[in-house]
């Protein structure tokens, strides 16, 4: 049992509520929901913002696009982490629109339209609904090997994303300069100076201290505008369907997006057991099914508003291990708050206004730390066995090929480009098939040989 486990087994012996189920005062968790907020802000708007501008969205209805995704997210993560029935997983998850339906999305929205695409999604989510039962099953074909495996390559596959936050645009003035990276310095360092020097309140809100003592010094140093607030106006109330009609359904474009919603399950699959590995709870079957169940449902009925997937945000798992904030009703009050940026546009002005290289330096911290949890789970699992040693290198050297070499595989047909480029499906593809090949089925036939010898003597 890990240290981790045994100080919250211990903290939840002397309490009759475990951690995940505490209600902290507002004074304290109003702070700690907005850190996840910020964190997830980032993510949500760029999905929109990159389908919307590849396929030619005027600047009101990438708005009221992004204002649509933020609401969606909000609702569905306060099902994921307050439940409904056997619907969500009840521990501190924030959902969020995933980045593997980008590249199908834009080729969807230019080829068939939008209503293609909240068609798509919207069966997408059906799917997921029908089959979370039975993929939950799988779970015993998920051993530490794999599911660290998976989880180490989505922290890995995320940083360069702070990479971009940090250098900028190209072509952009300040692009890829000096004191963007030591802006970026300067906020990793608050969070480890809160870190080491706070007292334990500081420490849980050090990812916001540093965003407003960051942000603080990018004015300073001229790398923050926020002229922009109050331009989109002050409220912004999603449409059905984006104000385009009823959705269609063609079947070049639901495909692809089936395809990436399986990969976004075995996203969300490990995802819930990282954040069940930190806050110090068993995540079996049941919890799974939920977790999926939640996806599904979010995706189907979201997708009345927004035409993306929701899935567990991972971006969020680290600053739960960072925090050590594991209360369920936190994130579900930064869903609350998610609605409000949604629907309040200056408030969404405000959050997107927040300087790059800030928010660069953040996400190091928090997907760096993401790959650190995944080492630790891969770490209970025997690393003298060379058949773990083959899961974990080959898996990882799949998942870091997206990354290093974005053209790698071109060459392969349209339908498998959104498993093959996306480190977390290549990757986490590689290390569930292996796990089957080198230990399900090979131990098997090594069980059988061995009974074949004992029955020849």
């Amino acid at each position: 049992m890990s240290k981790r486990k045994v100080q919250v087994d211990a903290a939840s012996a002397a309490s009759p509520v475990h951690p995940v189920d505490e209600v902290p005062p507002l004074r304290r968790a109003v702070p700690l929901a907005l850190q996840h907020v910020v964190i997830a802000y980032g993510g949500l708007i760029t999905t929109p913002i990159v389908v919307g501008g590849a396929i030619g969205l005027d600047t009101p209805a990438l708005a009221a696009l992004i204002a649509a995704n933020l609401v969606v997210a909000g609702l569905v993560t306060l099902v994921q982490t307050l439940g409904i029935w056997k619907i969500g997983v009840r521990y501190p998850v924030v959902m969020g629109s995933t980045f593997t339906a980008i590249g199908p999305s834009i080729m969807i929205g230019n080829e068939y339209g939008l209503p293609a695409l909240f068609g798509g999604t919207i069966l997408a989510g059906v799917m997921t609904v029908v089959i979370a039962p039975f993929f939950a099953k799988l779970l015993r074909y998920f051993p530490p090997v794999v599911t660290g495996t998976i989880i180490g390559i989505i922290g890995i596959s995320l940083l360069p994303t702070s990479a971009n936050l940090i250098q900028g645009e190209e072509g952009s003035p300040g692009y890829n300069t000096v004191s963007s990276f030591v802006l970026a310095a300067i906020t990793v360092g608050i969070v480890l100076a809160v870190d080491r020097f706070g007292r334990r309140t500081f420490k849980q809100v050090s990812i916001l201290l540093a965003l407003v003592l960051g942000t603080v010094i990018a004015v300073f140093m001229g790398k923050a505008d926020f002229s922009t607030v109050g331009e989109s106006g002050v409220l912004s109330v999603p449409s059905l369907f984006g104000g385009l009609g009823a959705p269609t359904f063609v079947l070049a474009a639901i495909v692809p997006l089936l395809i990436v919603q399986f990969v976004n399950m075995i996203e969300s699959t490990g995802d819930t057991m990282a954040i069940g590995e930190i806050i110090g709870k068993d995540t079996g079957e049941k919890e799974i099914s939920r977790t999926l169940l939640a996806d599904g449902v979010g995706t189907a009925v979201g997708g009345i508003f927004t035409p993306f997937s929701l899935v567990t945000f991972a971006n969020n798992v680290g600053l739960i291990q960072i925090t050590r904030m594991f209360s369920r009703y936190v994130v579900a009050l930064a869903g609350v708050f998610l609605i409000l940026f949604g629907l309040i546009a200056p408030l969404g002005d405000m959050a997107a206004a927040l300087p790059a290289p800030v928010l660069g330096g953040i996400t190091v911290v928090m997907f760096g730390t993401i790959g650190v949890v995944g080492m630790r789970i891969i770490a209970k699992d025997d690393l003298s066995d060379s058949r773990n040693i083959f899961i974990v290198g080959i898996s990882f050297g799949f998942g870091i090929i997206p990354v290093g070499a974005p053209d790698f595989w071109s060459g392969f047909p349209d339908i498998l480009q959104p498993v093959l480029s996306t480190s977390i499906a290549a990757g986490g593809i590689s290390a569930f098939v292996l796990n089957l090949v080198l230990k399900v089925w090979g131990s098997k036939k090594e069980d059988e040989a061995r009974e074949n010898a004992v029955a020849e003597v």
